[in-house]
This record gives C-alpha cells, sequence and structure tokens, in this order.
C-alpha cells in the first residue's frame, strides 16, 4: 500500500572522489600488480563498478529483463557523477557536481494525475518499497555525441503505472521534473522554458526496459544524477529521461517535451538512438565512449536503438524513423 502525503524536502550530501585521483590510483593499482586494464573478461567487465561509499547503500538483484545487463564494461563512478547534464544546475557538465548539494531530496512526493482511475501523491520511501529493486547495466547515449555504461539501481517503470490504474484515453505519460529557483541555481536562467518537461507513448513507459531509477552502482543516486527518483530508457537519447520527477501526467495527446520546445528541428519527440539520422548540427553515427578519452582512442559507431534494438523495435515496426525522429 502507497502512503500518500503532500511535498516538501531535506538534503542528501553528495561527495564526489575527483577524477584525477581515481584514475591516478586505478593506474597506479594496475601497474603495481602487472596487469592490462584491458584484460579483464567479459564477465568481470560487467560487474558494477563499486560507488562512492559516501551515500547510503541501495541493494538489489541482478536483474532478469532481456537486455537489461549489457556486458560493456561499466563507466566508472567518478566519471558518472562528474559528468552530466542537468541544466537545472548549470549548462557546464561540471556544473550538477558543483552545485547539486542544495537539492534536498526528503520527503518528497510523486503526483500521478490525468488519465487513470487511482492518481494521487507517492511518497518516495513508499515507491523504494513498491517492487523488488534490481541492478541493470545499461548504455546511456547522449545526443551530443558521448556515452557511458551505468549499473542502475530501481525497477521497471510500468510497476509504478500499473498501480495508478491509466484509463482507455492514456494514450502518452509526460514526466515533470522539480524546478525551483532557491534549490536550482540553473532554473534562474532562461536556457529552457520551465519545468522540465519529457513524455512518452503509453507503450514505451510500460516497456520492461523503461527504467524508474533510485540509485546507481549500488547506492542511492547523487543530487546531480537526478535524485531521489528518475528515468533510465537506454534506446533513447539522455535528455529523454528525465530526472528529479515530481510529477506523472497520463494524457491523450502528445505532450510537448522541453527540448522539442526549445529546438524542434533538432529534438524529436521519439528520440529514439539513430545512428542513420543525424543531427542538424553533427552526425549520429559514432559516439566516445566517456573514460576511453586518451588521445589515440578511436570512436564507437553507435547502435541502432542504442544496441536495444531486439527488445524494442517492434514498438515503431511501419513507423519512418527518419520523419518519427
Amino acid at each position: 500500500m502507497l502512503i500518500r502525503i503532500p511535498a516538501p524536502h531535506q538534503p542528501l550530501p553528495s561527495e564526489i572522489t575527483p577524477r584525477d585521483a581515481y584514475l591516478n590510483r586505478r593506474t597506479a593499482l594496475a601497474a603495481g600488480l602487472g596487469l592490462g586494464l584491458a584484460a579483464a573478461s567479459p564477465l568481470a567487465q560487467a560487474q558494477a563498478a563499486p560507488g562512492g561509499g559516501k551515500l547510503p547503500k541501495l541493494a538489489g538483484v541482478r536483474s532478469a529483463v532481456a537486455g537489461a545487463v549489457v556486458m560493456d564494461k561499466p563507466t566508472s563512478y567518478a566519471d558518472a557523477t562528474s559528468y552530466n547534464n542537468f541544466y537545472e544546475f548549470g549548462t557546464d557538465k561540471s556544473a550538477p557536481a558543483e552545485h547539486a548539494h542544495t537539492l534536498k531530496t526528503r520527503p518528497w512526493t510523486v503526483a500521478i494525475e490525468g488519465e487513470c482511475a487511482k492518481p494521487g501523491r507517492f511518497d518516495i520511501e513508499a515507491l523504494l518499497k513498491l517492487a523488488p529493486m534490481e541492478e541493470r547495466i545499461y548504455r546511456l547515449r547522449c545526443v551530443e555525441g558521448w556515452s557511458m555504461v551505468i549499473p542502475w539501481m530501481g525497477y521497471s517503470l510500468a510497476e509504478l503505472l500499473k498501480q495508478a490504474q491509466p484509463t482507455s484515453k492514456a494514450k502518452y505519460v509526460e514526466f515533470t521534473s522539480l524546478a525551483d529557483k532557491a534549490q536550482m541555481p540553473g532554473v534562474r536562467s532562461g536556457v529552457l522554458d520551465w519545468p522540465y518537461v519529457e513524455g512518452l507513448r503509453i507503450d514505451e513507459a510500460m516497456h520492461p526496459l523503461a527504467m524508474l531509477v533510485f540509485g546507481m552502482y549500488g547506492e542511492v543516486l547523487p543530487n546531480q544524477n537526478g535524485a531521489p527518483l528518475r528515468l533510465a530508457l537506454p534506446w533513447k537519447y539522455g535528455f529523454k529521461s528525465a530526472k528529479s520527477i515530481v510529477r506523472i501526467r497520463f494524457v491523450e495527446k502528445e505532450p510537448v517535451s522541453s527540448w522539442t520546445k526549445a529546438a524542434q528541428q533538432e529534438y524529436g519527440f521519439y528520440s529514439n538512438v539513430n545512428p542513420n539520422v543525424p543531427h542538424p548540427r553533427w552526425s549520429q553515427a559514432t559516439e566516445r565512449r566517456i573514460g576511453e578519452d586518451g588521445l589515440f582512442a578511436k570512436k564507437r559507431p553507435t547502435l541502432m536503438f542504442n544496441g536495444y534494438e531486439a527488445q524494442v523495435g517492434q514498438l515503431y515496426a511501419g513507423m519512418d524513423l527518419k520523419k518519427n525522429y
């Protein structure tokens, strides 16, 4: 049974190991042991990288959902928590880690509204217990051309959406993020029309890979990564995965996403990862994996649907994926 209460806030501190210190220590250990960092087996590489050790642990079982655990080597925790897009805290990649300590994540509630039989206000502590916590290792592809591999903690978004019992009129799901000028310095800028809004078709939102995330690397989410809960949609570009969610609304008409509203010619509603559809200002055919950005590192070829075509391709059968970008 979900607990329904109103919503203010209280802080969850987030401390990050400096990237240089992490990389220097890792290199020194490898040299001292006489090991090559690339020599690990694929199975070893698929294990979740350790968290920062500063935040509460969040235990979960390895997910059995098809496609939920990729064999790619996870991005280091230091990189994943210091190189982010979270414009509510600034537009620089380092800004979220520098400024997100001001975000208060307890107490926190999520309002569920619109075309559903059981709307309500759902407490974060109850949401944490709504379904068994799983670890999923997903690829993350940013529209700007970089990528990561993140061990997320959470469960399928459908577990929450089904609680609200959407009606037959619910064709889409709209997600709204917190926009508080007092806590989020980036909201004072005009870079976007706040609050941040994203949307999915309801069958996309109900897909098993669409994930409601509460943690990463075996710990609760750091503030700069979207605490206390966010989405992870591994077959779509990263901006589709709304962070710090405060409202979920079932609607009949396609929502207008924040980036679509800002630049429709560059950010379509679907924003599925597609190497064959270039962004108007750059190619999407290749990507730079964060942590593999040495002087001679080659870019990786970008995979259709970010490598999740077998799991999600049927959602878009018969669609023109260039027109519906």
